[in-house]
């Protein structure tokens, strides 16, 4: 029985990967790996013979070997597993740009005074056509003001400071996508930049790369592309789990022609028929298969479809989890002892069942908002979650030693400059304790939105303010009128300030979404999406389809599975070569689905559930036993 086994029929890709990283003669390559497929085994195993073979090397050489991950879990994990040999870098892609650009202060100001004249220089002109004082002419006034401001300090910066998992709300700091813009455009413009990245690191490897912002893998592939003789760019990753916007659509096609593209073909995490099922979503897509483990067993798969519309959710959900725990033999589906992680392709949906919605929808539904209300790094948001909510939660424990470290910590009275310059500390500590009463007393009649929370910060100065969020915080009452009045007008307003209108929706939400959205983001709920869990498995998952309830139009399941037909604009953007909503439902369907170790159940809720059973077993996903049409 061993010797049918095929454990090890990906071994070969590792010695082909180990035979690319020959410093002497390097050669760049993107490897496939699939969901379940092992690639942080792989990773540390090619780690481990690079440190075998090159080790003297590379410490006489001074240099290292460096890896991109996505998360700072994914880094934490590979540190450990290499038992943090410093022979190699480990980062995220944000902490690895600022370490690069870090020392180049000079060219960063000559970067940030072009950039923010640029701006002020657009946002003038289009102040000049605006219709007369309205909402959006203030928001314009108040972001030219804070980008005037960083101007006129720009040329006092001694050094800049950065922290890739921090606000960066000093003077002196960069923001996360400056960092970002600001090492692609140093990679593509500044040879030295390319010396130092190549002389420093004679490996590169990306893991995730199809969601690494698509400027910086372009500019990765131009520093290869002109160093080929002496650097190996390795990327890791699978277009079928592209999640972010802001992630390079279509990667696998632009890789260039000597590139080698070894596969890995083996699932190690799910069972034959989850496998099948998986690898026939992805015959949709990019047709790239995979092999399960001789040594899994079968697993289950069922598809449950509901008629909406649909009264009772929560119920019907309970019914399919009961079933489940029937069909699979499986206790822990269903009961006190339930151990189920559900997943929707949508984050609409999961925001309105977890009642966030308030605050996190209209951020995402704005494009350059949208990345960071999903990984939970905008600024605007961080002041509530990572300063506001730990705050409050040391306030409602009574917790004093906490409620001061964190105003010791974050608050501008306690800062160095401030004590340094007050005559009497004494006064700055009864300033800070002032501010902190006034903002609880925001909770003595019930929940504060976060409006309420920001002007009352704001006018006590107890924090600093996020850039994001000044252009509301610092209005007048004069201001608060006008654009009142000018609400209507506004409606017809060719050139809104988009983001600025989606913080005023989002601060109008209550306190009380806060920690539920923070929640979500930190992927610590029992309901999730496909981009929280990417790279995860359960043994226990249940996808929720729910058209109806997402609301949006990146995705469409219906449209995908032939319930509903194709839109003009469907059918123009494939003419053109461009993303669909059925692309991205396709590839979000494959992400979750392919979370399940042991069993998997899709819900569907649908306007045919017979069009929608018929034409998936037409497709081979389903076979007619593994459907139900639940009434």
């Amino acid at each position: 029985m061993a010797n049918n086994s095929n454990i090890n029929v990906d071994d070969v890709v590792e010695k082909e990967i180990q035979s690319y990283l020959d410093l002497n003669n390097p050669k760049s390559f993107f490897l496939f790996a699939g969901a379940g497929s092992g690639k942080t085994r792989t990773l540390i195993n090619v780690l481990k013979y690079i440190k075998k073979e090159y080790n003297d090397h590379l410490k006489f050489n001074n240099q290292k070997i460096a890896i991109i991950t996505y998360t700072n879990a994914a880094c934490d994990e590979i540190k450990s597993r290499i038992n943090y040999d410093p022979l190699f870098s480990v980062s995220t892609i944000h902490s690895f740009t600022w370490d690069l650009i870090k020392h180049f202060t000079s060219d960063i100001k000559d970067w940030l005074n072009t950039k923010l004249k640029g701006d002020i220089a657009e946002l003038q002109e289009m102040q000049s056509r605006s219709r007369g004082v309205n909402k959006t002419f203030i928001n314009r006034a108040k972001k030219i003001e804070s980008k005037s401001k960083r101007l006129l300090v720009l040329k006092n910066i001694k050094a800049f400071v950065y922290n890739p998992n921090g606000d960066n709300i000093s003077k002196d700091s960069l923001n996360h996508s400056e960092v970002i813009e600001l090492g692609a455009f140093f990679l593509n413009n500044k040879t030295l930049m390319q010396n130092i990245l190549i002389g420093k690191y004679p490996v590169l490897l990306i893991d995730e790369s199809q969601d690494t912002n698509k400027n910086l893998i372009e500019s990765f592939f131009n520093v290869q592309k002109k160093h080929k003789d002496n650097f190996t760019l390795g990327i890791i990753g699978d277009m079928m789990q592209r999640i972010y916007m802001d992630g390079k659509e279509r990667l696998e096609k632009d890789i260039p022609a000597e590139w080698l593209t070894p596969k890995k073909q083996l699932n190690h995490r799910s069972p034959k028929r989850i496998v099948k099922l998986i690898n026939k979503i992805r015959e949709e897509g990019d047709g790239q298969q995979q092999e399960p483990r001789t040594d899994k067993g079968e697993g289950f798969v069922r598809l449950f479809l509901i008629q909406i519309p649909c009264t009772d959710k929560k119920d019907v959900e309970e019914r399919v989890a009961q079933k489940m725990a029937v069909i699979t033999n499986d206790n822990k589906w269903f009961g006190n002892n339930s151990k189920v992680k559900a997943l929707t392709l949508e984050h609409h949906m999961a925001a309105r069942r977890m009642g966030f919605d308030d605050l996190f929808l209209p951020l995402y539904n704005t494009t350059r908002l949208k990345t960071g209300a999903l990984d939970g790094t905008l600024s605007g948001m961080r002041f509530f979650t990572n300063t506001i909510l730990p705050l409050y939660n040391a306030w409602k424990s009574d917790d004093k030693f906490e409620i001061a470290r964190i105003v010791k910590e974050k608050s501008p009275f306690m800062s160095r400059e401030m004590l340094k310059k007050a005559k009497k500390q004494s006064e700055l500590i009864s300033k800070a304790d002032e501010a902190v009463i006034k903002l609880f007393s925001l909770w003595d009649d019930n929940i504060p939105t976060l409006l309420d929370i920001l002007n009352n910060v704001a006018d006590s100065s107890l924090f600093v303010i996020p850039d994001s969020l000044v252009p509301i915080a610092n209005r007048t009452q004069e201001e608060l009128l006008i654009i009142e009045e000018t609400e209507k007008q506004e409606e017809e307003e060719v050139e809104k300030e988009v983001e600025i209108d989606a913080w005023d929706k989002a601060l109008l939400a209550t306190f009380d979404q806060v920690p539920l959205y923070n929640k979500y983001v930190m992927d610590e709920a029992n309901f999730g999406t496909h981009q929280g869990v990417k790279g995860r498995e359960f043994e226990r998952v249940m996808v929720i389809l729910d058209d109806d309830e997402a609301r949006g139009n990146l995705f469409n399941f219906e449209k995908l599975l032939g319930v509903q037909g194709h839109t003009a604009t469907d059918f123009q953007r494939m003419q053109e070569g461009k993303e669909t909503s059925v692309d991205r439902t396709l590839r979000l369907l494959y992400v979750t689905c392919s979370r399940a170790k042991e069993s998997l159940a899709i819900i569907a809720y649908t306007t045919h559930p017979e069009l929608f059973a018929s034409n998936v077993m037409d497709m081979k996903w389903f076979l007619k036993e593994e459907i139900e049409i639940i009434n």
